[in-house]
C-alpha cells in the first residue's frame, strides 16, 4: 500500500512538476518584497517618478471616482488626464496601500500572462494539449514573469487572453458561443487602450479584411475550395454553404465594435480628453527624431533582437536563436524540397514576419516624412506613437519558441525533458537579467550587497526615495496647507506622494499654454544649456526646475551630482503661478538673488536625504 501511495505521488510530481518551480517563484517574490517592505528597491523611470505617485495622488485627494475636478500637480491637472479607475490595476491601488497594490500588481501579471498563455495554448493545440502541458506552462511563466512596463504589465500579460476571446469568437463553437462577446466587452479592464488597444483594433480589423478577401476569393469559379464553417485547426463545424462561409468573418466584424465599445467604456476618461476636448496639449509642440535610413536600418536591427526597455523580453538570450536557428533550417528544407507554399504559409513565418513587421514600424516612426504623412491625414494622431506595435513582439516571440518546442518534440528531434530544459532555461534567462524593471534582482542585489560590505548602495529604496516620514516633519514645521511648491534635485513625484501640491510635474499630456507658462520660470537654465532647451521645448513632458549648468541633476542616489549650487529660475513667474516653497536637495548658493529665503534644513533619520526648504519672497 505504501509503495502504491509512492508511486501515485512521484506520478503526480513528475506530471506536475512545474508547478513547483512557478510556485516557488511566486512566494520568493512575494516573501522578498513584503519582508524587506518599504527597503526594496524599485525602479524609478516611468514607475516611481511617474505612476506611483499619481495612484497616491488621486488616493490622497480621494479623486479616483471624481468629474470634472483637478489634481494637485503641474498648476492644476484634470482628473481625466490620469488612469481610468475602470481598470484592474488601477483598482489594486484603490483597495491597498501603494507599496502593496505594486507588489500584488507584480504578482497578478505573471498570472494573468501564464494563465493567458496557457488559455491561448489549449485553444490551439487543444488534441495533444496535455502532452504539451509541462512546456506550455513554463513558456507562459516565462512570459507572464517578463518586466514589462509596470503600470502596463496587465496589458502585456494579457495580450493571450485577448487573442484567446478572438479565437473562440472565429471558431463560434457551442450553443451559447456569443457569450465571448461579453468577455471581449470586459478585456479593455485589463489592456489600455494607448499603448495596445489601437493596435489591437488595428490587427483585429486587417484580419477581417483579409479574411473576407480569402472567403470572396474562394467562392469564385475556379478558386480554391474551402470551407469558412472550420477554424484554425482546420476542422469544419459540420456546415457549408456560402452563408456559412461568412459567418467567421462577420463575427470577427462583430467582434471589432465590442471590442472598440469596451474601450470607450473603460477609458471613457481619455475618450473624452481625445475627442470631445478642444484644449491644445504638448502632443502638439513635440519634435520627435528624424533619423537618416541608415540608422533607422541599425534600429530596426536592434530592436529585433534586444527590444525596448519597456518590454524587454529577454528573448536574445534563449528564444532568438532556437527561432533563429529552426528558421533556417525549416526553411531551407522547403526550399530543398520545392515547397515553396509553405514559405508564406508555416504559421511559424507568419510570426517571424509579424515580428519583424513591427519592428519595421518602429523603425519607420522615426523617418520624418512617413510620420508627418500620417499626421496630415488624422490630426488626432499627432505625437502619437504609432511605433509601439514593438509592444506586441514579446508574445510574438514566446509564441514562436513555443511552437518550435512542439514541432521538434514532434518531430522527434528530442525528448520532452530537453524541451522543458530549454524553456527553463528561457525562464531563468528573464528572471536573472537586471532589466530596467527587474525590481526582485535588484533587490536582491542590493540586500546582498548591504549584508557582506556593510554599507548601502547609493541608489535609493522605495522608502527612502518618497521620505514619507521627513516630508510629514517639513509640513508641519513649516504649516504647509496646500500652497504650490516646486522640487529641485529631486523628482516632483515625490512632493506629489507627499500630498504637496507642485507647478512642476512629469505627464505626456497637458495644456501647451501651461508647458509655455512653467516655461517662464525655467528660461534662464534653458538659455544657459542647449540641451536642455531642446529636450524641454520638444517634447516637454517633465516640466522640472532644471540646472543651468548640468545636463540633469535629478536622480534616484543619495548622492547629489551637482556642479553648480546656483538654481537659474525666474521668481516673479514663480510667483505668477501661485508658487511658495522650493524644495530643493541642494543648499542654493544664490538664493537672495533669485528671492529665496531659507525656512528650513531637513534630514531623514537614516541619513539617506537631506532637504532644504525654500519660501519665495511675496
Amino acid at each position: 500500500m505504501k509503495k502504491l501511495a509512492r508511486q501515485s505521488w512521484f506520478q503526480w510530481i513528475t506530471k506536475y512538476w512545474f508547478l513547483f518551480p512557478v510556485g516557488g517563484f511566486l512566494l520568493l517574490t512575494a516573501g522578498v518584497f513584503f519582508c524587506y517592505g518599504e527597503r526594496s528597491y524599485i525602479g524609478v523611470h516611468d514607475n516611481m517618478d511617474l505612476f506611483l505617485a499619481q495612484f497616491q495622488m488621486l488616493k490622497n485627494t480621494d479623486s479616483f471616482w471624481k468629474h470634472g475636478v483637478d489634481v494637485p500637480f503641474l498648476g492644476g491637472v484634470s482628473r481625466d488626464n490620469l488612469p481610468s479607475e475602470f481598470s484592474l490595476y488601477s483598482l489594486l491601488f484603490m483597495i491597498f496601500p501603494t507599496y502593496t497594490a505594486y507588489v500584488l500588481g507584480l504578482l497578478c501579471k505573471i498570472l494573468l500572462g501564464m494563465v493567458s498563455f496557457c488559455l491561448l495554448a489549449k485553444e490551439l493545440f487543444s488534441e495533444k494539449y496535455m502532452t504539451y502541458r509541462p512546456i506550455v506552462c513554463m513558456t507562459g511563466f516565462a512570459y507572464g514573469v517578463i518586466w514589462f512596463f509596470p503600470a502596463f504589465g496587465f496589458a502585456f500579460a494579457s495580450i493571450p487572453l485577448c487573442v484567446w476571446i478572438l479565437v473562440k469568437l472565429y471558431r463560434g463553437r457551442g450553443k451559447y458561443w456569443y457569450g465571448w462577446y461579453g468577455a471581449l466587452f470586459f478585456y479593455p479592464l485589463a489592456s489600455y487602450f494607448s499603448y495596445h488597444g489601437m493596435f489591437l483594433l488595428g490587427y483585429l480589423a486587417l484580419a477581417v479584411l483579409g479574411l473576407a478577401c480569402r472567403t470572396a476569393f474562394a467562392r469564385r469559379p475556379g478558386g480554391p475550395r474551402s470551407h469558412a464553417g472550420t477554424g484554425p485547426d482546420g476542422k469544419a463545424d459540420g456546415q457549408t454553404g456560402p452563408s456559412v462561409q461568412w459567418k467567421p468573418v462577420l463575427r470577427l466584424l462583430g467582434a471589432v465594435f465590442v471590442l472598440a465599445f469596451g474601450y470607450v467604456a473603460c477609458e471613457y476618461r481619455l475618450f473624452g480628453q481625445m475627442l470631445f476636448s478642444d484644449e491644445v496639449t504638448i502632443r502638439s509642440s513635440i519634435v520627435n527624431a528624424s533619423l537618416s535610413v541608415p540608422e533607422i536600418v541599425k534600429e530596426i536591427g536592434q530592436v529585433f533582437c534586444e527590444g525596448i526597455f519597456h518590454a524587454d523580453g529577454v528573448h536574445g538570450k534563449v528564444a532568438l536563436p532556437v527561432c533563429a536557428a529552426y528558421f533556417v533550417v525549416n526553411n531551407g528544407y522547403h526550399i530543398w524540397k520545392k515547397q515553396w507554399r509553405r514559405l508564406y504559409r508555416d504559421p511559424f513565418n507568419l510570426l517571424m514576419a509579424f515580428i519583424l513587421f513591427n519592428c519595421v514600424v518602429y523603425g519607420l516612426y522615426d523617418f520624418e516624412p512617413l510620420r508627418s504623412l500620417v499626421e496630415r491625414l488624422v490630426p488626432p494622431l499627432q505625437g502619437w506613437q504609432f511605433n509601439r506595435t514593438i509592444f506586441f513582439n514579446p508574445f510574438l516571440w514566446y509564441g514562436a519558441f513555443l511552437l518550435v518546442l512542439i514541432r521538434l518534440y514532434d518531430a522527434g528531434v528530442w525528448q520532452m525533458w530537453l524541451a522543458n530544459g530549454i524553456v527553463c532555461l528561457a525562464a531563468l534567462a528573464v528572471i536573472l537579467t537586471p532589466t530596467r524593471y527587474n525590481d526582485l534582482y535588484h533587490t536582491c542585489y542590493n540586500r546582498a550587497y548591504e549584508y557582506y560590505h556593510g554599507t548601502e548602495v547609493d541608489e535609493f529604496s522605495y522608502g527612502q526615495f518618497y521620505a514619507e516620514a521627513l516630508f510629514e516633519e517639513m509640513k508641519e514645521d513649516i504649516g504647509y496647507q496646500g500652497e504650490w511648491a516646486a522640487a529641485y534635485g529631486l523628482h516632483p513625484a515625490v512632493l506629489e506622494y507627499n500630498g504637496i501640491a507642485t507647478l512642476d510635474g512629469y505627464l505626456g499630456f497637458y495644456s501647451q499654454q501651461y508647458k509655455e507658462d512653467f516655461r517662464k520660470i525655467i528660461a534662464p537654465a534653458l538659455n544657459r544649456v542647449e540641451e536642455t532647451r531642446i529636450y524641454y521645448d520638444d517634447w516637454g513632458a517633465r516640466a522640472y526646475l532644471y540646472s543651468g549648468t548640468d545636463l540633469s541633476i535629478v536622480s534616484a542616489t543619495k548622492t547629489v551630482y551637482a556642479t553648480d549650487h546656483n538654481i537659474y529660475m525666474d521668481p516673479a513667474a514663480f510667483r505668477a503661478l501661485g508658487g511658495k516653497y522650493i524644495f530643493s536637495r541642494i543648499r542654493l548658493a544664490n538664493a537672495a538673488e533669485v528671492d529665496l529665503e531659507l525656512s528650513g534644513e531637513y534630514t531623514a533619520a537614516d541619513g539617506s536625504m537631506t532637504i532644504y526648504v525654500y519660501t519665495c519672497k511675496q
